[in-house]
């Protein structure tokens, strides 16, 4: 490479970082954030009567009782419904001995040709929701007592038609203690809070994990059969809302947390390889984009640090990088010694990026729970 393009590199690597720590929305910082009431603060008037949480629930047996204890100490008038999805591990025998006469258990019927598993259940679920406001739960989901109450509360303080938070990884294993935080990290680099929660209509976001929407929003929408085959279904029902006038907001909390095991590499693969390359629609051109910037981003510093003659450019970068970093594993109470590791965890979301590529032009597609959706919409006609 030419003495010429060495410093543009290393320099524009260095710009790279400083630009986005110039952005005024700040998409480095872990926020906006919302938690129950703490002790001593005057209860707020949010009736969870008005609430129905639907869980959509497949193969889910050895989860499902700890989220539906943590949703069931929400309050006593909270209504639960668990749609089960052609489970074969008995979850709906085991969300029945879990909810008692304190909610139902449906089936759902045979999922129609286009759509994805889990919105096929949520659609099955709300259309036996009477309540004003419905609650989106996953299965793996648990809940800190008071936090849908905090939640209702919001948003109707705020007007808010559809409220959704991004529940705390699970960091158990080496694994997801390196690369969970990271999730959330470069999430919000993709989909700014900040932005999200403003009425600018380019920029919509949901964490699926927990979404409170008013029911007749949904309705309105044209229920789940709007977004029927999307596999990023949060972020489409965000967009869709957002499209139909509503008032969109998101948020993190530390008062939910998923429960689910996922502690090795290549289950952390699978999950970011099931929509990577949907998110960039399928198309190689973006694919080429995103592969270059992440290189650009988290490749360049570390080959320039070690470069003489680019050394200052390199350290300037990882040291920006790693800054902007930091927010985020205060948040999550890991340690600042994680930070550095920030180029390797950047290019092993890149691979798994390129893998999910790969498994689309192969006609694999994506696969989830026993299931496969080539392209972006649901299998035909699958139970």
């Amino acid at each position: 490479m030419s003495t010429f393009w060495q410093p543009l590199l290393a320099w524009t690597s260095v710009l790279l970082w400083l630009f986005l720590w110039l952005l005024p929305w700040r998409p480095w910082w872990p926020g906006p954030r919302l938690e129950p009431q703490g002790e001593g603060a005057e209860p707020n008037e949010a009736h969870l009567n008005e609430i129905t949480a639907l869980v959509p629930a497949r193969d889910e047996a050895q989860v499902l009782p700890t989220t539906l204890r943590a949703l069931k100490a929400q309050d006593a008038e909270l209504r639960i419904v668990v749609v089960d999805d052609a489970s074969s591990d008995g979850t709906a025998q085991v969300a029945r001995a879990a909810l008692g006469p304190r909610g139902d258990v449906l089936r759902a019927a045979r999922r129609p040709e286009g759509w994805t598993g889990k919105l096929w259940a949520l659609e099955w679920g709300r259309r036996s929701v009477e309540t004003p406001w419905t609650l989106l739960l996953d299965a793996d989901i648990a809940l800190a007592p008071g936090l849908v109450r905090a939640a209702l509360a919001k948003a109707r303080e705020e007007r808010i038609d559809l409220l959704s938070l991004m529940a705390t990884p699970r960091m158990e294993t080496f694994w997801e203690r390196l690369l969970m935080p990271a999730f959330v990290y470069f999430f919000q680099l993709l989909y700014p809070f900040r932005l999200s929660n403003t009425r600018l209509p380019w920029v919509a976001a949901a964490a699926g994990g927990f979404v409170l929407v008013r029911t007749a929003l949904l309705e309105r929408i044209g229920g789940f059969g709007a977004l029927r085959g999307a596999l990023i279904d949060d972020c489409t029902l965000a967009r869709r809302c957002k499209r139909a006038g509503a008032r969109t907001w998101i948020g993190l909390s530390r008062s939910l947390h998923s429960v689910r095991r996922a502690g090795s590499l290549a289950a952390l693969r699978d999950m970011v390889a099931r929509t990577a390359f949907t998110q960039l629609g399928h198309s190689a051109f973006w694919l080429a984009l995103v592969t270059g910037l992440m290189v650009l981003a988290f490749a360049v510093p570390v080959w320039a640090s070690a470069t003489p003659g680019l050394r200052m450019a390199g350290s300037a970068a990882l040291i920006a990088m790693a800054a902007s970093y930091l927010p985020t594993l205060r948040y999550y109470g890991r340690s600042v010694l994680w930070a550095p590791a920030l180029p390797l965890i950047g290019l092993l979301y890149l691979w798994m990026t390129w893998v999910s590529a790969w498994r689309h032009w192969r006609g694999r597609g994506a696969t989830w729970r026993g299931r496969s959706y080539p392209g972006s919409a649901a299998g035909a006609g699958e139970p």
